[in-house]
């Protein structure tokens, strides 16, 4: 086959440097922290958990009561006299008659996971009032009951004080549990019962669980972005409430000091996993900080600090660059120590709220960045855009960066597969006098080989705009595979396994290989772009709703090529998709309107919400429920009007901007489409206008960069097509001399494959080496492959010659 085409990369230029392009995302949803990356392997330690947490939970969940022997006592909970006022709640065991009597931890997932040969460091505080000396056995056991290892501690003091022991299992068992019991009659109370296996990450004290965190380490970020996510802002403005924002300083110090939080993933949070363990990771695995921090406005709740009362809050974020920053003479650098930490984590970043929206954010972000410049100006600064790729919140967040002069403004979307094709070169325009994009959170929906093909392709279009795009991440990072709130996640796990998905593989290839500057490519002699047909937004047509009762009248379509107008429906449509509709069985979600074939049309309509917590739908371009567009009015918490497409079941938000639907209240919609371009107006006022691009697929994309310690020229190239291409490779401006190409390569799988527990290496880099003779050189971009090329100069002597 004759070569197609030359890739022809500049490395006497360097273009924008790099720096810390890639990074990870880590925020504590589907149990990443609990019951996952922290190693404790005690769900509900504390006896905290709470139903504002979840529904389900109580003080004493993931606890059984244990009575055997012919022992006869009682457990329950108690807060009188706590180990510390922020727990205040632990478990009184009282045994009436000897026998085993007392408590069993059931563990996450399927149980307690022991390793044979194995040791696990039990812990736990304890008091009892008599003096007598009384005796608890503790115990790993099989769900069967069998015993693997115990011992015996004597609790002597009145006061509360720390028991410790090692117990070593001779077995291996994914569903364990750890059995407390007491040896004679008496009364007992137990508090922070703890259990960790001796073996954690780097051998941290409260560590994390070794293999989950050396495959994070394994991708070698260059930046860590924590705790969250919506966590951060989801909250009371208290914060000794439980339900309190996610503050900083509840999460250092001894863990039994450390307040229980809830999670807005509907879980507890022990916060065991804080702020300084954050920083020991980063340091740990070579990452630099970046914290997000609550800027005192929680858009899920309405909830706002007022200006006069923000101070405190800049205070925590001033606090916190001292806590990282600040030598052992300072108030919050001396806590740092006191921790076993005297040395600096010299934090360079700090992000100021998460996907925030409206004014009110933007209002109190400028406080921070004026006080954070003030105080640390070499500090760089994050802004927010929203949660959306487009829109007035979205440009509402880059007019404050710009304002503010922001260092980088936080990016997040998660589309389809499609949108990322269509969209790579989104930031070729963006100039490099603006702020810099930190693409925060991005994903395609999947883990599938294609998934990660797509992303790939995007991301050389990161690389390739360095000059705009400073920082980005894949989001989100881990899933505890029996506790899911979101998917798709880079890396699974379980209690005992975990694995990297295909969208691992690629991050892990561009952090490996990202490069200090980027090099120019030039591609010349390829087959034009393959263009998709340019098709029309036609279709069928309908109105929804969800959760809501709504009443639609006056539909009427305009097709601008016939100039026909006509009503849809003589009638008015009755939507009900209210809870009490659902639970009789009389839910009616959408009505079909029929279909159009033009190229351009007007939809318009009356709509009326009579009652619900969201408000009303309009769908075009209807072929399936997989394939079509929806104008959702009143979205996520009925406060936002979307654009959103659907491509095989994947969803993208194009634009979104903000809107409340109020009951009783008639809207006039009008919804203009012409091709592929949309204009939405509620009464007379144009909302939304975007427009649905399909993807055009390149022979190749490609980004090229060079390593400036070794010399090497990186050239990063994926091939979105299912047919080879033979392209030669030539690195113009670089003396003819003989090349070693270190060549990492994803290839040979059908775009719906997947790594899982079972096949954890099914989608896998394949390394390999190539010599060649001078600095140009013929090279097969496999059919639907992501391919890195390393080239390194050949030293021009042997060794030990001239």
């Amino acid at each position: 086959m004759a070569i197609q085409g030359t890739l022809t990369i500049n490395t006497r230029e360097r273009g924008a440097a790099m720096g810390d392009l890639f990074g990870i995302f880590f925020e504590d949803l589907n149990h990443a922290a609990d019951g996952g990356l922290y190693a404790e392997l005690i769900q509900n330690r504390s006896f905290e958990f709470d139903p504002i947490d979840h529904p389900d939970y109580h003080a004493l969940y993931a606890w059984d009561k244990v009575e055997r022997g012919g022992g006869r006592g009682e457990v329950r909970i108690e807060k009188g006299h706590p180990l510390h006022p922020r727990n205040e709640h632990y478990v009184v065991i009282e045994v009436m008659k000897a026998g085993e009597v007392g408590i069993m931890n059931l563990g996450y997932n399927s149980g307690i996971p022991l390793k044979a040969g194995e040791t696990y460091l039990f812990s736990m505080f304890a008091r009892q009032e008599d003096g007598t000396g009384l005796k608890v056995r503790v115990a790993i056991e099989g769900v069967e009951g069998n015993t693997y290892a115990e011992t015996a501690i004597a609790v002597v003091s009145e006061h509360w004080s720390k028991y410790e022991a090692r117990l070593t299992a001779p077995a291996t068992d994914f569903s364990g549990r750890l059995v407390v019991t007491i040896d004679g009659c008496g009364k007992i109370y137990l508090d922070m019962i703890s259990l960790f296996p001796s073996r954690v990450f780097r051998n941290r004290n409260n560590g994390l669980r070794e293999d989950i965190a050396t495959l994070i380490a394994e991708l070698k970020p260059k930046f860590m972005r924590f705790p969250g996510g919506c966590l951060i802002h989801d909250g009371s403005l208290d914060a000794n409430a439980r339900n309190s924002m996610y503050r900083w300083k509840n999460t250092i110090g001894g863990v039994e000091t450390r307040p229980a939080r809830r999670s807005n993933w509907r879980y507890n949070q022990t916060l065991g996993l804080g702020y300084y363990e954050y920083f020991l990771f980063c340091e740990d695995i070579g990452a630099k900080p970046i914290p997000i921090i609550p800027a005192g406005y929680d858009p899920h709740h309405k909830r706002v600090v007022p200006i006069e009362e923000l101070q405190p809050w800049i205070d925590d974020a001033l606090d916190l660059i001292e806590f990282a920053n600040g030598d052992a003479t300072t108030c919050w650098g001396a806590v740092r120590s006191s921790l076993g930490h005297p040395e600096p984590f010299n934090l360079e970043y700090i992000g100021i709220g998460n996907e925030e929206v409206g004014e009110l954010f933007f209002e109190r972000y400028a406080y921070f960045h004026r006080a954070i410049k003030d105080r640390y100006p070499g500090v760089k600064v994050i802004n927010s855009s929203g949660p959306f790729a487009a829109g007035s919140e979205y440009d509402r967040g880059w007019k404050s960066a710009r304002e503010n002069q922001s260092d980088f403004v936080d990016e997040h979307y998660y589309q389809s597969p499609e949108w990322m094709l269509a969209n790579y070169r989104r930031y070729d325009s963006f100039s490099k006098e603006d702020p810099h994009v930190f693409l925060g959170e991005y994903a395609s929906w999947g883990n599938t080989y294609y998934n990660a093909l797509a992303e790939a392709a995007f991301m050389t279009g990161l690389e390739r705009n360095a000059h705009a795009v400073g920082l980005a991440c894949y989001a989100p990072m881990l899933c505890n595979v029996d506790y899911i709130n979101w998917k798709p996640d880079m890396i699974w796990f379980n209690n005992h396994q975990v694995f990297g998905t295909a969208n691992y593989y690629v991050q892990k290839l561009f952090m490996h290989n990202q490069g200090d500057y980027v090099l120019q490519v030039s591609a010349e002699g390829f087959n034009p772009p393959v263009h998709k047909e340019i098709r029309p937004i036609s279709g069928k047509l309908a109105v929804g709703t969800d959760q809501c009762s709504v009443e639609f009248s006056r539909i009427l379509l305009h097709d601008h090529e016939t100039g026909q107008w006509k009503y849809l429906c003589e009638e008015n449509i009755y939507l009900d998709d209210t809870e009490e509709a659902r639970e009789i069985g009389s839910a009616r979600r959408m009505f079909e309107l029929g279909a159009v074939e033009s190229r351009h049309y007007t939809l318009s309509m009356k709509v009326k919400k009579i009652s619900g917590r969201a408000g009303f739908l309009v769908h075009f371009g209807w072929s399936d429920e997989s394939n079509h567009i929806q104008w959702e009015i009143g979205g996520w918490q009925n406060q936002d009007s979307m654009i959103n497409a659907f491509v095989n079941g994947r969803s993208s938000i194009l634009t979104q901007s903000l809107f409340t639907v109020e009951n009783d209240v008639e809207y006039d919609l009008v919804l203009e489409v012409y091709n592929r371009c949309i204009r939405a107006y509620i009464d007379g006022i144009l909302i939304n206008d975007t427009e649905d691009r399909l993807p055009v697929i390149e022979p190749l994309y490609y980004s090229s960069s060079l390593d400036e310690a070794t010399g090497d020229v990186i050239l990063k190239v994926v091939n979105i097509q299912d047919v080879d291409v033979i392209s030669e490779v030539n690195l113009g401006g670089m003396e003819s001399r003989s090349l070693t190409v270190e060549v990492a390569e994803l290839s040979g799988h059908s775009p719906e494959e997947e790594n899982s527990f079972l096949e954890p290496e099914r989608i896998v880099p394949i390394h390999r080496q190539l010599n060649s003779p001078v600095s140009h050189f013929e090279y097969v971009f496999k059919g639907q492959s992501i391919t890195v090329l390393r080239m390194k100069k050949q030293p021009l002597y042997s060794e030990g010659t001239k």
